[in-house]
């Protein structure tokens, strides 16, 4: 669409009318009902327009505030002033604003890796949960309801144009995923036990559980089962927007959820490895080649994850770069200085273990030992006597809160001391994690329809009786990985700043040595689909 317009047209001017980004404040919005961000396009043809040359285009933002600032704005605009700022001009590039020069030489996330591609996308809400046992109840649920029609109904069909589409209960799916059992028999005449629940990435930090059938799920990604081992990390950002705050990118140590990092707005996965036993890098090969050749020593696939981890995974790195972001897509500075590259090597592999639990990257010699990270002793979380989230079906949990003042976390009528205000801060691109969190294991756990959505299966409504001791155990883990992340921010900050002031490996230069050629198809991960988003 983009290069149609370029090409039909010899002047664009875009007027972006949500400088707040999405779901901006009500009296901020240029149309009061409309929740995501608005511009005004404007295109002219003149009568020397040509198709060999793509349009001239031109961005500017309104003021952030409220509406009728930017009524005044826009009456006072004029289309010759000094306020626009020139887009990029290749055919297909987005209608925003030019990189900076440096942030334009930098590599993006896509250069870097041989594959990538979307995370799990259900379509149905039913097949994951905060636990294993829900699971395996609403299956049993499903497999001894005897009327057909109930039956689709629990199921929850893809619908297309009203009819069941991808997957429904009468579907025979021809091929499972890897490493899990497949049934050849459609669900809906299926009465053997749950397909064993596995842990999922289904949020930031946020570790549940899903039923691993491919007849239960409209799009697996297959490749991202196929490549999964206990060496696995995944990696997922955003792609058609720009993280606005909080740590630019996440890692998962399991399959990941679609909205993976933070849960909205899709995003991509790069996995560290291209198979399931953890031989054949996803880092680009001719990348580590000219790594290794530039640092004087040997540079892994796993190096790189965790250079990536410790120049992105953090506040700083938004920052650093918030006005380059309003163009999605990440970038990564890699330094020319074979000293700063180690360092980040060494603090990116604790970020790593921390964002995975302690499940990757271990190494008890660098004090990662293999196991839920902890905070150093006296610092962590507590739970006092009296203090026990009850696990009474009555007391079950609905609601979470934090006092500043004695650094406690309440939940329900039980709370956790030594909770420090910067772990109940904690976010990912404006997602509280601790909050949403708890909203998937709080006693109501629904969640508003928005616009004409059907309503969930209700299976959803399978859940635990009460507080679950494991939920506590979890949590608890949550606020120990979050407190060392935080320890780790200020130190990851100043190393971007002076990776960001000494020389970098430039795309072109990387370019120059073939660092970003694709393999040869022999070498590519298995995958249908194999392209990458571009």
């Amino acid at each position: 669409m983009r290069a149609d317009l370029r090409r039909d047209t010899d002047e664009i001017w875009v007027i972006n009318c949500s400088p707040e980004g999405h779901q901006p404040p009500v009296a901020s919005r240029i149309f009061q009902g409309v929740q995501q961000p608005v511009c005004i396009v404007l295109a002219s043809r003149g009568a020397t327009c040509t198709e060999d040359a793509p349009a001239h285009v031109r961005f500017r933002d309104l003021p952030v505030g409220r509406r009728e600032d930017k009524f005044a704005a826009l009456a006072a605009l004029s289309l010759d002033d000094a306020e626009w700022v020139d887009c990029p001009a290749g055919w297909r590039a987005p209608f925003l604003p030019a990189a900076a020069d440096m942030w334009e030489s930098y590599p993006s996330l896509d250069d870097l890796f041989v594959y990538n591609g979307s995370g799990v996308m259900p379509g149905r809400t039913w097949v994951i949960a905060p636990d294993a046992e829900s699971l395996r109840a609403r299956w049993d649920r499903l497999i001894k309801e005897k009327d057909a029609g109930r039956k689709e109904l629990l199921f929850h069909p893809h619908l297309r144009n009203g009819k069941p589409g991808d997957k429904h209960s009468n579907k025979l799916v021809p091929e499972g995923l890897h490493g899990h059992p497949h049934r050849t028999v459609r669900v809906a005449e299926d009465q053997e036990t749950v397909v064993p629940p596995v842990r999922y990435g289904f949020r930031s930090f946020d570790r549940q559980w899903i039923i691993p059938d491919s007849r239960l799920l409209n799009q697996p990604n297959p490749t991202l089962w196929e490549v999964l081992s206990k060496s696995q990390v995944y990696l997922t950002a955003l792609a058609r927007c720009a993280p606005s705050s909080g740590a630019a990118l996440s890692f998962s140590g399991c399959i990941p959820d679609l909205d993976h990092y933070k849960g909205s707005f899709g995003g991509r996965v790069y996995p560290l490895w291209g198979d399931n036993k953890a031989e054949q890098s996803n880092v680009r090969p001719g990348l580590l080649t000219a790594l290794t050749k530039r640092y004087g020593m040997p540079v892994s696939g796993e190096d790189v994850m965790a250079y990536i981890a410790a120049v992105a995974a953090h506040p700083g790195y938004v920052a650093q770069f918030s006005g380059d972001l309003i163009q999605p897509g990440l970038r990564i500075p890699i330094t020319a200085d074979t000293t700063l590259f180690a360092e980040a090597v060494n603090i990116g592999r604790e970020v790593i273990w921390l964002h995975t639990f302690g499940e990757r990257y271990a190494d008890p010699a660098a004090s990662r030992p293999a196991g839920p990270p902890r905070l150093p002793k006296g610092d962590g979380p507590l739970i006092p006597a009296g203090g026990e989230i009850p696990s009474d079906p009555e007391k079950f949990p609905d609601s979470i809160s934090y006092d500043a003042r004695q650094k406690r976390l309440h939940v329900g009528t039980g709370y956790i001391d030594n909770v420090p205000p910067a772990v109940w801060a904690y976010e990912v691109s404006g997602k509280p994690v601790l909050e949403h969190w708890f909203s998937y294991r709080r006693l109501d756990r629904s969640r508003p329809i928005i616009g004409n959505r059907r309503p969930p299966s209700p299976l959803g409504d399978i859940q635990p009786k009460a507080w679950l001791a494991e939920y506590t155990t979890e949590l608890l883990n949550v606020i120990h990985v979050l407190g060392r992340l935080i320890a780790l921010e200020s130190v990851q900050a100043d190393l971007l700043e002076r990776i960001c002031s000494s020389p970098p490996l430039t795309k072109s230069s990387l370019d120059d040595e073939k660092a970003f050629e694709l393999p040869s198809k022999g070498k590519k991960p298995k995958n249908k689909a194999q392209l990458t988003l571009l």
